[in-house]
């Protein structure tokens, strides 16, 4: 009886001496965490603790195995790439430009680039077409501003009445045929420059409908005119 007591007292002294292992994820060595797979790091069962105790093509980060990384530096891709978030990913092409200064002449810097700046045509306003006194042939400038209503006019499939005027000067019956004359002028050189005869039609008013009233040089210029009225 004696002998019995002094093995069960040995016993439970063991065991308090050896304690109970820790409950998971606790442990004091790897052997607590092997049913897991897993080892002991810092008294915490983990997947890992070093890359060798991942699989291959693993790497141990922050105790979790994760796919081993393509790269961890620009270095370890090739010319051309970068490494992004782990992967070679080709490089971003350096702007070219950041400003119009950046570009050579004749050049302008759209989107980083480089490019042929594009000339924009002038737009057409069809303001009316002065003569000299008591001319209806056209002017140099007239010519060329004319030009450029031909194309608008063509692109456009516009059609026109051609108003003629005449300033205040003269008899009404020689201003009302000059009118006319200089609508007839604008018309043939338009027609001459390939614009459909049947898009313009043309009217004289003489001195009847003055742009600016008043008997000076100021308001004769202004009244000697063809004026444009979309029909």
């Amino acid at each position: 009886m004696r002998k019995t007591q002094l093995i069960l007292g040995l016993s439970a002294a063991m065991l308090v001496l050896t304690g109970c292992p820790p409950t998971y994820p606790k442990c004091e060595s790897d052997d607590h965490c092997k049913d897991k797979g897993e080892v002991c790091v810092q008294g915490q069962c983990q997947e890992c603790a070093t890359d060798a105790n991942c699989k291959e093509g693993f790497v141990c980060d922050a105790n979790k195995c994760v796919p081993k990384p393509e790269c961890t530096n620009d270095t370890g891709c090739g010319e051309g790439k970068k490494c992004k978030s782990g992967k070679c990913a080709v490089a971003e092409a350096k702007p070219e430009c950041s400003a119009d200064d950046d570009c050579p002449s004749g050049q302008g810097c759209t989107r980083g680039k480089c490019v042929t700046a594009t000339v924009t045509a002038p737009a057409c306003t069809f303001e009316p077409v002065r003569f000299d006194f008591n001319e209806y042939n056209l002017a140099g400038t007239a010519q060329s501003t004319l030009g450029q209503y031909a194309d608008c006019i063509k692109k456009g499939s516009l059609r026109f009445t051609l108003e003629g005027h005449a300033d205040e000067r003269g008899t009404d019956e020689f201003n009302m045929v000059l009118s006319q004359k200089r609508a007839a002028s604008v018309r043939k050189y338009l027609v001459d420059l390939g614009v459909s005869g049947g898009a313009l039609d043309t009217v004289g008013y003489g001195e009847n409908k003055p742009a600016q009233n008043g008997s000076n040089e100021e308001a004769w210029s202004a009244n000697r005119r063809v004026e444009f009225k979309k029909r």
